[in-house]
């Protein structure tokens, strides 16, 4: 864990800025994730380009990293014939390796912060066919707890500062991951993906949201991997019903395509926008999905001002 203040503490104080998306730095490093594991894979074959792609998000100004265990399941390694204790080692490793990066960042830059998120994807990350995208996968919230409840132990057990439970395209999957995350005593994030004002399953945000309302663990709440111009408008709806710091970080505008496994369209993501999401109400800030290193620095010059 690290010392010093919490993120909670932090964000109290004004907005910490998240890093970006870690499989497109991946990509840039030149690794292949065209596999189902996508960046997941890489906690076997390659946890030097995991820590590497970290150590590129810090030296653009990034304060918090989110680990590479968002499409990483144990029944997702089960199908690649990695069992569970090798799994668990592998979930921990996500977790070991954004504490090695923040730690070298740490003795480059005596008394600089930075915390570890462990990323917590919803149950269609590891089905990789899109369907975060869409949720109602037709499972009751206990079956999605059941789902949950083994990584996010292993994650942690880990010692994270935070749980990021991220991508969330619906209210059940919602409940169920808010409830399996307080069990685990960490603090944590909920943010939702969104589309045309609602969940990704088309669920009004305020209902989405007040899933964490009350919740002491939760941090922050708010979206990610949405459309940037949808942003501003869901950290208002955000703060509004629960009275938390809003997190959003959203992605680089693009279309996932998941037939195709591709981005399509262009970039419509303008650091610019930054100004908008913390006077509504956003503490905890960053990118997703195609938002690279260039991006997070430009959004760190912008929140030094």
């Amino acid at each position: 864990m690290s010392s010093g203040r919490t993120l909670a503490d932090a964000l109290a104080e004004g907005p910490v800025l998240l890093d970006g998306g870690l499989s497109n730095q991946l990509e840039a490093q030149g690794c292949d994730l065209s596999d189902e594991l996508w960046s997941a894979r890489l906690l076997a074959d390659a946890p030097e380009q995991i820590e590497a792609a970290h150590l590129a998000y810090l030296r653009a100004g990034a304060q918090v990293l989110i680990t590479a265990s968002y499409q990483a399941t144990f029944e997702g390694f089960a199908r690649h014939g990695i069992g569970p204790d090798r799994t668990g080692a592998l979930l921990a490793r996500s977790v070991e390796l954004a504490r090695r990066a923040s730690d070298a960042a740490r003795r480059a830059g005596p008394g600089r912060e930075v915390w570890v998120a462990a990323s917590v994807g919803p149950y269609g990350a590891m089905l990789a066919d899109g369907s975060e995208y869409r949720g109602r996968y037709g499972l009751t919230v206990r079956e999605l707890e059941r789902f949950h409840r083994p990584r996010v132990a292993a994650l942690a057990g880990a010692g994270p500062d935070v749980l990021a439970l991220e991508t969330v395209p619906d209210i059940d999957e919602a409940e169920a991951m808010v409830r399996v995350a307080e069990g685990t005593g960490l603090p944590f994030w909920l943010s939702y993906s969104v589309a045309g004002g609602q969940t990704r399953a088309g669920q009004p945000l305020e209902e989405a949201f007040a899933v964490a309302a009350g919740r002491e663990r939760v941090v922050a709440v708010g979206v990610n991997c949405c459309d940037p111009a949808e942003a501003e408008e869901a950290v208002r709806v955000a703060v509004a019903v629960t009275g938390k710091p809003a997190v959003v970080y959203p992605n680089s505008g693009e279309g996932w395509d998941a037939g195709g496994r591709g981005w399509t369209g262009r970039s419509t993501f303008d650091p610019g926008r930054v100004r908008g999401w913390t006077g509504a109400g956003a503490r905890l800030v960053g990118g997703c999905c195609r938002v690279g290193p260039d991006r997070i620095e430009e959004l760190a010059a912008l929140l030094e001002r």
